[in-house]
């Protein structure tokens, strides 16, 4: 108890924090209010009117940004996207005699998605023999993999 009142957390003497809450602006309620008659939209022009909208990018007659800058390039949509996975991950996170697919990745993290195709890369060493299936290897992951007494597949062929 400090001051008469009791400090527990109740729906009766709930509040906001003090300055997170601001009083509705009434506009068009007269004088008084300092945002009366044109109600804070000025005297005239197509902003000060009822029923008006901009599109989206418009700049008041300007040429556009989206219509100034050049258009160049092109993005293919349907480049096929590969998520990159290096030996050194493969020896950090599994042990010897261990079935590696894309779902296995995706439940260690190693990757975020497991919908994209995965191609092991030969970046780093590996000494544990771990079966490992991924989409596409690297000529040296394979060789690094191989000779560790590891095997390879191929997904989709």
């Amino acid at each position: 108890m400090e001051n008469g009142f009791s400090m527990t957390l109740s729906l009766n003497n709930l509040h906001p924090a003090k300055g997170s809450t601001h009083k509705k602006k009434r506009v068009g309620r007269g004088p008084g209010s300092g945002l009366g008659k044109t109600s804070g939209r000025g005297e005239k022009g197509q902003k000060s009117r009822s029923g008006y909208s901009s599109k989206t990018g418009f700049e008041g007659g300007q040429m556009p940004l989206h219509r100034r800058l050049p258009k160049r390039g092109f993005t293919n949509i349907f480049k096929k996207q590969w998520i990159e996975v290096s030996l050194e991950a493969l020896e950090k996170h599994f042990a010897a005699d261990d079935e590696i697919t894309p779902e296995v990745l995706h439940h260690r993290g190693i990757i975020k998605k497991a919908k994209h195709d995965i191609v092991v890369l030969g970046n780093g060493d590996i000494t544990k023999a771990v079966k490992v299936s991924a989409h596409r290897f690297t000529k040296s992951a394979r060789e690094k993999i191989e000779k560790a007494g590891g095997a390879v597949t191929v997904i989709g062929s």
